[in-house]
């Protein structure tokens, strides 16, 4: 599983809690053990956690769901920020992103 990049450590654990409650109903695992996220940052001056995040195929018929979802999730946990989803495509998303736990779930 790739790390993911954050510009506040102090904050990057209570983020992935809330993201890691994420599924993607497809494939019933979180967007976190699925290595959906790549960078969690927080703009302290401006209140906005910006996240750049991905999905397993830029067709995914589920992916504002999942965006709309992640944002929520993001909103509860911190709820004085503006919350920021940017869904790329580069680097693209691959199974190696997956965690350990992630692969465990899948291979279950």
């Amino acid at each position: 599983m790739n790390e993911v990049i954050t510009n506040n450590p102090k904050k990057r654990d209570e983020a992935l809690a809330a993201l890691h409650q994420v599924i993607d109903p497809e494939i019933g695992l979180n967007i976190v053990d699925l290595g959906l996220l790549y960078q969690i940052d927080f703009d302290e001056g401006n209140k906005i956690v910006f996240i750049s995040m991905t999905l397993t195929t830029q067709f995914c018929p589920m992916g504002d769901s999942i965006r709309s979802n992640a944002g929520q999730a993001m909103q509860q946990a911190f709820p004085d920020y503006t919350i920021d989803i940017d869904l790329v495509f580069d680097p693209p998303w691959s199974p190696e992103r997956i965690s350990e736990q992630g692969q465990e779930f899948l291979n279950r």
